[in-house]
């Protein structure tokens, strides 16, 4: 009777598993939405309507040398100043600190920028290095170029301070 028993446990508990796996109920249904009428179905999107275009993202513009040195003064109003970045730097400075009204709130000579006030605005003075020597402008918050009054009327007592 042992012998029956033992052999019969393990064989039940194989006819078991065998009879659930192989049950209509325990099995998912294999055609899923196609089942379905065509209304009812989910929408298909084709893949190229699902990513935006990305084709023309990481284009860099092709610039020369010209066309660097040149772009500062089309972009900002700005002008030029004979010399080295740094040399430049330190003449706007100088230039800064001895007009009235105008405020120097910081200095950075790595970005080659003074934080200015002047009349009430708030702009930085950029110098930056370009092919005949080295640029100055003026630039907002935002990094645009500064066209308020008073960057204007800034720049120019620069422009008149550094070629006298």
């Amino acid at each position: 009777m042992r012998l029956s028993s033992s052999l019969v446990r393990p064989l039940a508990l194989v006819l078991l598993v065998v009879s659930v796996a192989g049950c209509s109920w325990f099995k998912k249904d294999a055609k899923g939405d196609y089942a379905l009428a065509p209304e009812a179905r989910p929408l298909e999107v084709p893949p190229d309507l699902n990513v935006p275009n990305t084709s023309g993202a990481m284009q860099v513009p092709n610039v020369g040398p010209a066309a660097t040195a040149a772009r500062p003064a089309a972009a900002s109003g700005g002008f030029t100043v004979a010399g080295s970045r740094d040399d430049a730097f330190t003449r706007v400075g100088e230039a800064l600190a001895g007009i009235d009204g105008a405020t120097i709130a910081s200095r950075a000579q790595l970005l080659g920028t003074y934080d200015v006030s002047y009349e009430g605005a708030s702009f930085l003075v950029r110098v930056s290095a370009v092919d005949a020597g080295a640029y100055v402008s003026a630039v907002d918050p935002r990094g645009l170029p500064a066209t308020s009054p008073a960057a204007v009327k800034l720049l120019a007592a620069l422009k008149a301070k550094l070629a006298g």
